[in-house]
């Protein structure tokens, strides 16, 4: 008897088609609409009808029918589901391209820049429309950060010598970065501290008593990482001249001493001159003027700060140089020491495009 109905174009599998279809029905991980409709394409290709390929995965006729055609026409492409259109964009490119150009060269009249709900009002859209463009774009309006060139005519000479001394130390020499962190407070909170609970972070009052400064002079030795600290309660020359001595007692007679320091006034007096004439030991190295990032005891003064003198509550200048000596010989007991990796080239060529950007944008912005 004839076969009834419009007859089928025939479906047949290449090697690849095949391979294809039994990994999509092997994945674990496959979407299973699409596993299913490669075991329905498989089976139509075992020469099955669609009857007894419905019946067999336990789904409708019509549903073996469409899957079908749809491998014979396109064929493996034919299993995935076409895009589906969604909702109209309402926010256009022009409107996107007018926002960003709002956010870069205008200012709100009541304000200094912009926020979402200004820009929103200010262009007619939703703020949450803002937030995407400014997100995709990476404009934080809200942000602005402080920076500063150094104006050293010798900025390039001090920067190679500074960072070489880094990277090649001479033989039989120690590398001290050295600096003082003048005028540190003992502050104490007028109100007890409150205990850090679950869910509640540690609390302190705004207010505070001073009870005096001190200054701390440190060198920080840069292949051992550890530091020669001396505590006063000024920071002059002669406070200056005693941290030197300090240095040259603690130093073993037979190496040399290569000081990195900045330009304050203190380090370059007549007396400290005479006091290295008669120390020929020791060699000063001066970092460019407004350049404090090159002096690699700034990052250790940072974790002092941070770890022990900002939340610290101290009601004597002696208790707080209590602290700070103790934290030394705690980090000298396990020091850590900083390594020195980018050339000076490398913070030249930075620099360069750093200031390139800078003077571009400052252009267009004029």
């Amino acid at each position: 008897m004839a076969a009834r109905g419009r007859p089928k174009a025939e479906l047949v599998l290449t090697d690849e088609e095949r391979s294809v279809l039994e990994r999509l029905v092997r994945r674990h991980k496959s979407a299973q609409a699409l596993a299913l409709r490669a075991r329905i394409v498989l089976a139509c290709a075992s020469g099955k009808t669609s009857t007894a390929v419905a019946a067999e995965l336990r789904v409708n006729q019509a549903t073996v029918g469409k899957w079908r055609r749809r491998f014979v026409e396109r064929r493996l492409d034919g299993l995935f589901d076409e895009p589906r259109p969604g909702a109209k964009r309402t926010v256009t490119d022009d409107k996107i391209e007018a926002v960003i150009v709002k956010t870069l060269e205008e200012t709100p009249k009541d304000a200094t820049h912009w926020s979402t709900r200004s820009m929103a009002a200010a262009m007619g859209m939703s703020q949450s429309s803002i937030v995407k463009i400014w997100q995709t774009f990476g404009l934080q309006p809200h942000r602005a950060e402080t920076f500063k060139l150094s104006t050293d005519p010798q900025f390039i000479e001090k920067l190679r010598d500074v960072v070489g001394l880094y990277l090649d130390p001479p033989e039989r020499a120690v590398v001290l970065c050295a600096d003082e962190k003048s005028q540190i407070q003992a502050l104490n909170r007028f109100q007890p501290i409150l205990p850090m609970m679950p869910g509640t972070p540690e609390r302190r009052s705004h207010d505070y008593v001073r009870h005096g400064t001190t200054s701390l002079f440190a060198a920080l030795d840069m292949a051992s990482g550890k530091v020669i600290g001396s505590l006063h309660r000024r920071h002059r020359a002669s406070e200056f001249r005693k941290f030197l001595e300090r240095i040259d007692a603690e130093v073993p007679n037979h190496l040399d001493v290569h000081l990195v320091l900045d330009n304050y006034a203190t380090h370059k007096t007549p007396g400290i001159m005479r006091w290295l004439l008669r120390h020929p030991r020791f060699h000063l190295h001066f970092t460019p003027t407004s350049s404090s990032w090159l002096n690699v005891v700034e990052r250790w003064f940072s974790e002092l700060t941070t770890k022990k003198i900002k939340r610290g509550a101290h009601r004597s200048v002696q208790s707080l140089e209590r602290d700070i000596r103790d934290w030394i010989a705690q980090w000298n007991d396990d020091p850590k020491p900083y390594v020195w990796v980018k050339t000076a080239e490398q913070i030249l060529a930075s620099l360069a495009r750093y200031c390139e950007r800078v003077s571009a944008s400052a252009a267009a912005g004029s």
